[in-house]
C-alpha cells in the first residue's frame, strides 16, 4: 500500500479547471487500478490533496434539489458567481474567496475501504483544527460536516463535505469557511437543510481576518496522522 500523499496549493483558482484537474488526477488513479487487475500487475498507485480557494461559484451534488439555489442566472451573474452541476453526493455548497478547499484523490485502497470512516476522518481533521482555536466542532447527525453548537438553536455550519467515489478512489472533499463572506449563503439553502446557519472561523473568533496559510498545515497535520499518511509537497502542475 502506498501511503504517500502529493500535496499541491492551487492557489485562488477556477472551479471548473480545478474540477477538470481532478478528473484528470483520478482517472489516472482509476486507471491504473484497472491495469493492475487486468494484466496482474501490482503497481501503486499515487494519491494526491489539493488546497484551493475558488472564485465566487455555486455547486449543486446529483442528489441535490435545484430549489435550493435561490437565485436565477442573471442574479448569479451580477454576483459575479457562477454554478454547476457536478459529480459529488450531496446538495448545493457555496466556494468563494477566504474559504479553505481541500480535495484529496485518494486511493482508498492504499489505507481502508470504507466510505463513511473516510468521512468521519475528515470532519474529525477539521473537528482537531478547530481545536487549535478553541472551537469545539462537532457531528450534527444524518447530516454531513462540521457544525458548532449542535443541539441547540445557534447550531451553525462551518465546514461542508461532498465526495464521490468509484472503486475506491475519492475525489472532491471540503470546504471550511475561513475568512468567507457569509452572505453568499443566503442566495441558498445550504446543503438543503433549512432553518440552520453557517458561519466561519473569523467570525467565531472575533477577528477581521484569520491567516488562511496557518490553518493549513494544522489540517495537514492531523490529517497525516489519521490517515498514516507521509505528506510530500509538490509544485502546482496548473
Amino acid at each position: 500500500m502506498n501511503k504517500k500523499v502529493a500535496i499541491q496549493d492551487l492557489g485562488f483558482h477556477d472551479y471548473k479547471k480545478t474540477w477538470e484537474y481532478q478528473e484528470i488526477l483520478f482517472q489516472e488513479i482509476v486507471d491504473l487500478k484497472i491495469k493492475n487487475r487486468r494484466q496482474g500487475f501490482t503497481l501503486s498507485t499515487p494519491n494526491h490533496f489539493l488546497f484551493v480557494e475558488h472564485p465566487h461559484v455555486y455547486t449543486l451534488g446529483k442528489s441535490g434539489n435545484i430549489d435550493n439555489l435561490l437565485v436565477d442566472e442573471k442574479q448569479l451573474a451580477k454576483k459575479g458567481a457562477k454554478f454547476y452541476r457536478i459529480n459529488r453526493g450531496g446538495d448545493i455548497t457555496y466556494h468563494g474567496p477566504g474559504q479553505i478547499v481541500g480535495y484529496p484523490i485518494l486511493d482508498l485502497d492504499n489505507f481502508f475501504t470504507d466510505i463513511h470512516k473516510y468521512l468521519r476522518f475528515l470532519e474529525e481533521m477539521v473537528i482537531l483544527t478547530l481545536a487549535e482555536y478553541g472551537l469545539k466542532g462537532e457531528r450534527s447527525e444524518g447530516e454531513t460536516g462540521v457544525w458548532l453548537d449542535v443541539g441547540t438553536p445557534f447550531a451553525r455550519k462551518i465546514c461542508a463535505l461532498g465526495v464521490r467515489a468509484s472503486r475506491w478512489v475519492t475525489m472532491h472533499g471540503f470546504a471550511l469557511n475561513v475568512n468567507t463572506d457569509l452572505g453568499y449563503f443566503d442566495h441558498m439553502i445550504p446543503c438543503g437543510i433549512q432553518d440552520k446557519a453557517v458561519t466561519s472561523l473569523n467570525v467565531e473568533l472575533g477577528k477581521s481576518e484569520v491567516e488562511m496559510e496557518l490553518v493549513k498545515p494544522k489540517l495537514l497535520k492531523h490529517f497525516e496522522v489519521l490517515f498514516e499518511a507521509e505528506l510530500i509537497q509538490q509544485k502546482a502542475r496548473v
